[in-house]
């Protein structure tokens, strides 16, 4: 017989944990959380020790809420757990003033549109004001600008995972189970039944949320075989020669576009000493060319590939690093043709609701995506404009 509960949630990544824990928040179902690996772990998309996190989000405006009430939910879990989730030392986006950025045009001119429409504090710095406020960064020229947002800066991804996953036990008691390293090999409906095949036994739920990430398209087939796809990210943590210049109360998160076509930007985040001990500075940027499947990923980096993104990104534009990195680590990004998120119902279970892809920019808005997926599920609330249905472009569905 399979076992039986209210709600599944797949992939208990930054989405899925959420999603869960607001389930157990809400009360009134039984649920399961399902993970392929034992999260937090280092496998998928929501690991790499910090993430960058602000409010005036040039990706576009229907993100703004969603970020501004995630950092609610953080403090909250903060205030009952005794975690340090939120860092806020800023975030710093240097640019030209049309810069576009995560296949965004005019990013930077969209960030500061929406931090006055939402009355969100920042500052426009100039080349000058750079140079001397923020050090670390070189060779700002002066017809670039910098917006400076002082409550944004980062979150720590593992530590959020794992207090959302804990409350969720702790208020949903018998009524909720964890089972990670379980993998998933197939999703069906019948009638209002969810059937679940797991590596351990079928489940059999009323309701199922599917937050996969990188393995959504797999499990799910059709249509998101076709519209999502996967890259390596290659993170980098480099070591400063002045570590206090690149500690958080000196060194804010930072974007740095520096040019106009694709992946000519970097982004990167002052980080502590690491439960690794490794201290520094991890940088990235963002590559859509290098599509892999989750399973086959290689986590090998070449030194020479690390010296050639020091060369292409770093060396002259942000002072005082040393390459080699000292610490590499790979991530996969799960991409949507225009780069927003897909959050809605399957379009032949209609009792399946799909959390995903999230571009690479969605750890920022898990945890209000987390609540709104979890009202969903119990109270089929429509999440525009994140439907698949109405996307302009991507076909028929």
């Amino acid at each position: 017989m399979p076992d039986t509960y209210d709600v599944a949630v797949i992939g208990l990544g930054a989405m899925g944990a959420a999603t869960l824990y607001q389930l157990a928040r809400q009360g009134g179902v039984s649920a399961i959380g399902l993970d392929r690996f034992s999260p937090p772990h280092t496998h998928g998309s929501s690991h790499g020790e910090t993430r960058i996190t602000r409010e005036a989000v040039g990706e576009g405006r229907a993100y703004v809420p969603l970020v501004r009430r995630s950092h609610e939910i953080w403090r909250e879990l903060e205030g009952v757990t005794g975690r340090q989730l939120l860092v806020a030392c800023g975030c710093l986006i240097i640019g030209h003033r049309d810069a576009g950025h995560h296949h965004k045009p005019n990013f930077l001119k969209t960030t500061f549109e929406l931090a006055r429409e939402f009355e969100i504090a920042h500052e426009e710095v100039d080349a000058l004001a750079i140079a001397e406020r923020f050090p670390q960064f070189e060779a700002v020229q002066e017809d670039e600008t910098g917006y400076f947002e002082p409550g944004a800066g980062s979150l720590r991804p593992n530590e959020c995972i794992e207090a959302q996953l804990g409350e969720a036990a702790r208020i949903g008691g018998k009524k909720f189970a964890l089972k990670r390293k379980t993998r998933v090999s197939r999703i069906t409906q019948h009638d209002n039944t969810v059937h679940i095949d797991t590596a351990n036994g079928p489940i059999e739920v009323a309701r199922a949320v599917v937050s996969a990430g990188a393995w959504t398209a797999n499990l799910l087939g059709a249509p998101y075989d076709r519209l999502l796809t996967v890259t390596r990210q290659v993170l980098y943590w480099f070591k400063p020669h002045d570590s206090a210049l690149y500690s958080e109360e000196r060194c804010p998160a930072f974007i740095r576009i520096w040019g106009c076509g694709d992946g000519e930007y970097f982004y990167g985040l002052p980080i502590p000493i690491s439960s690794t001990g490794v201290s520094g500075v991890k940088i990235a940027t963002e590559d859509l060319s290098a599509r892999v499947r989750p399973c086959d990923t290689n986590f090998e980096t070449s030194e020479q590939e690390q010296m050639d993104f020091f060369r292409r990104h770093l060396a002259q534009r942000v002072r005082g690093l040393q390459a080699p990195a000292v610490q590499v680590m790979p991530c996969l990004y799960t991409n949507t043709p225009d780069s927003d998120f897909i959050i809605d119902v399957h379009p032949y279970m209609p009792n399946v609701l799909v959390v995903s892809a999230c571009s690479g920019h969605g750890f920022k808005h898990s945890a209000a995506i987390g609540e709104l997926a979890a009202k969903s599920v119990i109270s089929s609330l429509v999440l525009e404009p994140f439907r698949l249905r109405t996307r302009s472009g991507w076909g028929a569905v």
